[in-house]
């Protein structure tokens, strides 16, 4: 069993390595691994998977906070122990909602920090336990299949031509009662991101969701208030029917997240529609259920009954689909400058301002991602024109490894956002300015070698050829960089040189005229002119 000390202060974590008898929790000395601030935790809590954290709320280099977030969202089976400073109850409330087994106030007793060790690792082991018998009740779950038709349950809602036919099966089979002529939908949407309870399930999502239908419907069928069943339509998505006392969803639920919680150590989140007909209003139902949960404040984790919103909880949601627009030009100018600390300023900025409205909901942070991947696009095309697509194509291979955090998740980090925000930059900037610096390099060779082969018969494709590329991309370059075309730029070289020649006296103007690549003299004449205002001769003479 390995254990991770956090803290910014030195002293502090040599203080709890003494203080803690790491023999007397089974913890061998070797395994006790430090860390100072959050992020360098959460790199050492990936790579060495440690089973207790002992931690401190206040730190500079990563809030206790957002490390509590974190390990909520990807670490969950972790044990954690707070230590602060602060006898806060936001801190303290903080800590209990994430997980935490004990808050400790400085300076530390040991015989608090010895009792809060002793029950993490209990904790730990019964939950590990757990997740070992886990495949004997697996098979004893097996038993207690549901008897009613899932797809005809499924088919109310998604099939309305077959809903008729389905209803009146079910009400054949027993499954919705022959007085329940109304019901209310509710929706549960599992979460993805909860990877301890997939974990204890053996990554078997169906024997997941089959366990959380079983727990629901010892609270509905046995009082014949409803129905819980594995809604077809969506892979994450459990359908509840409730036809009994709708009114009483939030009571009901409460009971179900209470069983859930003594069942698994979880509570589900649920979208709830307006009670209608059966089996006509299910569709709509299943529409303003799910619309409840994409409008779910996810800075309110301890809320989980949602429904549609006010129009005043609906209009701060709207004004922050527009949010992303006003860090548009903040991140532009942090990426294209190239700084890391620009772009780390960027994203925070970025976190503040999604989180400024106080509502923060998986349709908002869905909104974010495609503006932030539009604003790729569009970066790209400004800074490298037509070679955005196949940097473009890089960078959504790229994504496949870099995901964004889910939206769907139950619970939200700020810091797990803000690091996405970075990383995005960062990884964009990189790819713009090596494209950038790779064609700076390509128009000084090909400037290079026009000033060396000048007196050739130079054209532009001969160029294009030559350095594989486009006639249209030196055309453009050489326009972006000396505002005139390859020709012109060529003929004023020569031209240049011309005058330089011109100071020899023993030097005809035929013989300037071929020296530099343009043979024909009366041709040369009336270039030399052009560009100069006046002749060879006059220009000799002056």
């Amino acid at each position: 069993m390995k254990a991770l000390i956090v803290d910014d202060e030195a002293r502090v974590r040599k203080a709890v390595r003494l203080l803690v008898d790491w023999r007397r929790h089974g913890i061998d000395e070797e395994e006790i691994l430090e860390a100072g601030g959050g992020k360098e935790a959460i790199r050492s809590i990936q790579e060495n998977k440690p089973e207790i954290v002992i931690m401190d709320m206040m730190m500079d280099l990563g809030h206790g906070m957002e490390l509590m977030a974190w390990v909520s969202e990807h670490a969950k089976a972790l044990k954690f122990i707070v230590i602060s400073g602060h006898d806060d109850f936001e801190f303290v409330r903080s800590a209990v909602r994430h997980g935490g087994i004990d808050y400790i106030l400085k300076p530390i007793e040991p015989e608090a920090i010895n009792a809060a060790v002793a029950k993490a690792v209990d904790e730990w082991r019964r939950e590990e336990e757990e997740r070992r018998e886990q495949q004997q009740r697996s098979i004893r779950l097996n038993e207690f299949k549901p008897v009613y038709g899932e797809k005809l349950l499924s088919s109310l809602i998604d099939d309305p031509g077959s809903a008729e036919s389905a209803m009146r099966r079910l009400r054949a089979e027993g499954v919705i009662p022959d007085g329940a002529d109304t019901a209310r939908l509710l929706l549960v949407q599992m979460d993805p991101g909860d990877a301890a309870l997939q974990q204890r399930f053996n990554h078997d999502s169906e024997l997941l969701r089959f366990s959380l239908i079983n727990i629901c419907n010892e609270f509905l069928v046995s009082e014949r208030l409803g129905i819980a069943f594995k809604y077809w339509g969506a892979p994450m998505e459990i359908a509840i029917l409730l036809w009994r006392a709708p009114d009483r969803a939030p009571e009901l639920l409460a009971m179900i997240n209470e069983g859930l919680y003594h069942t698994l150590q979880r509570k589900i989140h649920v979208g709830a529609a307006t009670a209608g007909p059966l089996p006509g209003s299910l569709p709509a139902q299943y529409e303003e259920a799910a619309f409840g949960l994409r409008r779910r404040n996810l800075l309110q984790p301890d809320l989980y009954f949602h429904t549609l919103k006010t129009n005043a909880q609906e209009s701060v949601a709207d004004e922050g689909f527009q949010a992303f627009a006003g860090v548009r030009e903040d991140w532009k100018t942090a990426l294209l400058s190239g700084d890391r600390g620009q772009m780390a300023s960027a994203a925070q900025r970025g976190v503040d301002v999604l989180c400024r409205s106080g509502v923060v909901t998986p349709e908002l942070l869905e909104s974010w991602k495609n503006d932030i991947l539009s604003f790729r696009f569009d970066l790209l095309r400004e800074t490298l024109g037509k070679d955005a697509e196949s940097v473009l194509t890089l960078l959504e291979q790229e994504d496949a490894d870099r995901k964004p955090p889910r939206v769907n998740d139950y619970t939200f980090s700020t810091f797990a956002w803000r690091d996405w925000f970075e990383g995005f930059m960062v990884r964009l900037a990189a790819e713009i300015s090596a494209r950038k610096s790779r064609e700076n390099r390509t128009i000084g060779e090909i400037v290079a070698y026009v000033e060396q082969h000048y007196r050739s018969d130079l054209s532009l494709q001969d160029i294009a050829s030559h350095f594989y590329v486009s006639r249209e991309y030196i055309s453009r370059k050489f326009k972006q960089e000396f505002g005139i075309n390859f020709s012109d730029y060529l003929a004023k070289y020569r031209i240049d040189k011309a005058k330089l020649l011109m100071l020899n006296p023993n030097l005809k103007v035929q013989q300037i005229a071929e020296m530099v690549g343009i043979p024909d003299v009366k041709y040369f004449s009336k270039v030399f002119k052009k560009m100069v205002g006046v002749s060879p001769r006059e220009y000799r003479s002056n």
